[in-house]
């Protein structure tokens, strides 16, 4: 017979596993934030240090780490809580709209602006913002928010009237930016002006004894949802979860859990090994794969600057011929290392 893993409980009606109150209690404070290792405990460590201040903060980490989550605890346990938090994700907002997004339009301010707009920073006053991805800022960008930063105010997009806020700013990425800075797509005084706390949250790889607990927790979430009760976890599947490298980390276990938990029959919750090991193979490909996309955007780029010579904007710029923004382009010519002066034409 599989030996099983049978899961902990408490007078709690949630799971024992919560480390989300930020002390080594079991009262339930801010949330989702699930596990016992040392790594976590010193990522909520700061967050406790640095909630009741007004700092700005940077969380660093891999993508799918719990960033989020991590803001959404500074905040709750912060002196702004019951003021708004706001997220901006700033990967999934267009380049030509995230300052209008981010400070709010007048009317009339560009085709399309019926009306004016309150933006992000107005409605998260008094409260946070959490600017997530932040690394995928445009450069121009870049400038109008470090005067957000350093001075408190901001115009909106067709005005010169400047509005004073009072919003703690909280920042994310899984980019290097001390990297970006050195390629020269991030402004090295916005890194600075960021990094004034820096927390670094670990990959899943990094903290594999919170494995049985996120399980735990995802498994009694997604099995309430579909109307199923689990009264035990196979021991080998939490084996088998600890051994895997994780490079989607908790969103791709939380997506493995929620598969299994409508697959799984009876009272007794596994997973298909099967699945990670197809997933593990994908994982290896993408690397390659990312190479060989970039290498073919390299290829049209520099396409479009030959047939441009070397003009990236205008209306017979590369841009325009790739359809693409040109802050866009300039941050990918960057990012590619391509040297714009080799397309140009010498005027003999």
């Amino acid at each position: 017979m599989a030996s099983m893993y049978t899961p902990r409980t408490t007078d709690d009606t949630a799971s024992a596993f919560y480390a989300g109150q930020l002390t080594h209690t079991r009262t339930l404070a801010t949330g989702e934030i699930v596990g016992e290792s040392q790594a976590l405990r010193s990522v909520l460590e700061q967050v406790k240090l640095v909630a009741p201040t007004d700092s700005t903060v940077l969380i660093l980490g891999e993508t799918g780490t719990g960033k989020e989550l991590i803001a959404r605890a500074i905040h709750k346990l912060s002196n702004r809580s019951s003021r708004p938090f706001i997220r901006v994700n700033c990967a999934a907002i267009p380049a030509s709209l995230i300052a209008s997004e981010l400070f709010g339009h007048e009317k009339g301010a560009f085709t399309g602006a019926l009306q004016r707009r309150m933006g992000r920073f107005e409605a998260a006053n008094g409260g946070t913002i959490f600017l997530d991805e932040i690394g995928e800022l445009p450069l121009e960008t870049q400038i109008t928010l470090l005067r957000v930063i350093q001075e408190r105010e901001f115009e909106r997009v067709g005005s010169s009237y400047p509005i004073s806020v009072d919003v703690r700013i909280i920042a994310a990425t899984n980019r290097d930016l001390q990297a970006a800075v050195m390629a020269g797509t991030f402004r090295q005084d916005m890194f600075y002006r960021l990094n004034v706390f820096p927390i670094y949250v670990p990959a899943l790889k990094e903290r594999l004894e919170d494995i049985p607990p996120l399980v735990e927790h995802l498994v009694e979430r997604f099995a309430k949802r579909v109307g199923k009760t689990f009264r035990t976890i196979k021991m080998n599947t939490i084996e088998m979860l600890q051994a895997y490298d994780w490079p989607g980390n908790i969103r791709e276990l939380q997506n493995v859990i929620e598969r299994s938990v409508i697959l799984s029959v009876g009272d007794v919750f596994s997973v298909d090994e099967a699945w990670l090991r197809r997933e593990a193979r994908q994982a290896r490909t993408m690397p390659a794969l990312a190479a060989s996309i970039a290498g073919r955007e390299k290829e049209m780029i520099e396409a479009a600057l030959t047939e441009s010579q070397g003009r990236v904007a205008g209306p017979s710029g590369a841009a325009a011929k790739l359809g693409i923004p040109r802050q866009t382009l300039d941050s990918k010519i960057t990012t590619l290392q391509i040297s714009k002066l080799r397309f140009k034409v010498r005027r003999g």
